[in-house]
């Protein structure tokens, strides 16, 4: 009977130590099932990023050069050829927006990065849009070789995307620390991401674009962001 009883405890023992070998294989496989390609100081680079840190997804970041494309970039992205992209079970998902879209469906049961309301999403994925197409391409003007006429006008029109975006936070955020709300969601990933660039377009350019009188709400929007332990 005694030894009947040390065979049951010892099963049990090895049930328990196979079981957390198995935890732990588990995790290790999690943290390469993930995968970011990217270039770290590329905004765009950081919204998948971002995206993966609200939601506590452990990933792995392999970092790409922009002189020099690497194979498996090429081969995961054959039509953009471009970063970044995410790999997840060795599918690759492109374009930064859907990579974020991909994230918060995937990985649901972390904080929504999208409005639960359809049109609240629609809106979130409006501003996003407008962001990536009008607005940044006037922010990334700024920096190119042109007349003086071209850059002054490319300002005005990055001026009237600030307002506009401070019209936009109080119509997505409505009235609480973020676009999303109470938390970073959709279109703070779309519009932070673009912060440092910003701050090395008035450096260089020796212009101020945020500030408290133009720009209030987007002032303080834009310190909470920053200091976010996600960003």
């Amino acid at each position: 009977m005694l030894s009947l009883t040390y065979s049951f405890l010892y099963i049990s023992i090895r049930i328990q130590r196979i079981a957390f070998e198995l935890s732990l294989c588990s995790s290790a496989m999690a943290k390469t099932d993930v995968k970011v390609l990217g270039a770290w100081a590329s905004p765009f680079v950081m919204r998948p990023r971002i995206a993966l840190n609200l939601k506590s997804v452990e990933y792995e970041f392999l970092e790409e050069d922009f002189r020099s494309k690497s194979p498996l970039l090429l081969q995961s992205n054959p039509v953009y050829k471009k970063m970044p992209f995410l790999i997840h079970q060795d599918k690759p998902i492109c374009k930064y927006l859907i990579i974020v879209q991909y994230v918060d469906e995937v990985w649901a049961s972390g904080p929504s990065l999208l409005p639960s309301d359809p049109y609240d999403q629609a809106l979130a994925r409006f501003w996003a849009a407008y962001i990536d197409d009008k607005w940044f391409p006037s922010v990334h003007g700024i920096a190119l070789p042109q007349g003086e006429e071209e850059k002054a006008e490319l300002m005005v029109q990055v001026f009237k995307g600030l307002a506009l975006s401070e019209d936009a936070f109080d119509k997505c955020g409505q009235g609480k620390a973020f676009f999303g709300g109470d938390k970073i969601g959709y279109v703070d990933i779309a519009m932070g991401s673009f912060l440092g660039l910003l701050k090395v377009t008035e450096k260089i350019n020796n212009v101020k674009l945020l500030g408290e009188v133009k720009t209030p709400k987007f002032v303080g929007w834009a310190e909470r962001f920053c200091s976010h332990d996600a960003v």
